[in-house]
């Protein structure tokens, strides 16, 4: 029996964080949280191929982090160019916090992936916007059937030249939009997409008041460029999913999944999105499905510091059913 295979594009950064609560914690980031994730959701059934570029001095420990994981393909973690990230975070709060790099990844280019080309579903998690070439994904959209998910972290983020991380308008986003097939952003992705400056008000909760006229707007823009689907997260309430059935427009909010604690919440958004490529795996048009995924190891991924807080595919339904059903 031939596995499915998805992959999981970015970079594997070697992240230096202080929580909210000021702890500190060493460890690789991005493409590590969705990859072990999927593994411990379903290693024996897919196989799971991390695509990303890393340091030569990095090789050997970046290998070790996926060890005792099934399921993973580790040929396409490459060095060629050694070169790879390294960033530090300190969270102001759960949410918000500042950002330096001071080691940068070489592009993600078609040459890396065109062995991959059977690949069902392509989950692009770039943290900066010089990460992934566009040539990239018209290369996969021209030479394969698998699903492109893009998550716009990437193109919203410019690293400037002191190496200070900063949110930045994503000016050519229409040429990027014929490309992508599910498109995924934080409210303040969206609003660097859609050119608004800042949040408008905070709620009682301490929470961007999100402006639902707006977000819709922005998503029935995407569609009309041929993205398949919209997922906007928002904060701790959870995801706004936007799509067409058949001539219908679909907006619907999926509640967010209750966790008691939020530990650590980095690799949430990374871990949202492989579990959205989880569900489309599964189901290619169970949008609504995907996001419950999706919400679900986002949620997990903020109960500790390590991978151990994942749960198996029989965990996971089980949270699933009692979230949702």
């Amino acid at each position: 029996m031939i596995k499915k295979r998805i992959a999981v594009l970015g970079p594997i950064p070697r992240d230096h964080i202080v929580t909210h609560q000021g702890d500190l914690i060493q460890k690789w980031g991005c493409v590590t949280h969705p990859v072990i994730a999927l593994s411990t959701l379903a290693g024996k059934k897919i196989e799971i191929i991390p695509v990303c570029h890393v340091r030569n001095v990095d090789v050997d420990n970046v290998h070790e982090v996926f060890e005792g994981y099934s399921g993973i393909n580790l040929d396409y973690i490459t060095s060629k160019n050694d070169q790879g990230d390294i960033i530090s975070l300190r969270f102001l709060d759960m949410n918000n916090r500042l950002e330096r790099q001071t080691g940068f990844m070489d592009p993600i280019l078609p040459d890396d992936v065109k062995k991959i080309l059977d690949a069902k579903v392509f989950v692009f998690i770039p943290i900066s916007d010089y990460e992934i070439s566009l040539d990239t994904l018209k290369f996969i959209k021209k030479k394969s059937k698998g699903l492109i998910i893009f998550d716009a972290h990437g193109p919203t983020t410019a690293c400037l030249y002191n190496g200070e991380r900063q949110r930045k308008f994503w000016v050519d986003r229409d040429l990027w939009l014929p490309y992508i097939d599910i498109l995924k952003m934080n409210l303040e992705e969206a609003h660097a997409s859609w050119f608004k400056k800042e949040y408008e008000t905070m709620d009682f909760a301490g929470e961007p008041v999100f402006d639902r006229d707006e977000l819709r707007n922005f998503a029935k823009h995407c569609l009309s460029f041929g993205v398949k689907c919209v997922y906007i997260t928002v904060d701790s309430r959870g995801c706004m999913v936007y799509y067409y059935d058949k001539k219908n427009f679909v907006e619907e909010m999926v509640p967010a999944v209750k966790v008691k604690e939020v530990i650590d919440t980095t690799g949430c958004g990374d871990s949202f999105a492989g579990g959205v490529g989880f569900g489309l795996l599964q189901k290619p048009r169970d949008y609504i499905g995907a996001a419950q995924y999706g919400n679900t190891l986002g949620a997990l991924r903020t109960q500790g510091k390590t991978f151990a807080v994942f749960k198996s595919l029989e965990e996971t339904n089980k949270i699933i059913r009692e979230t949702y059903f």
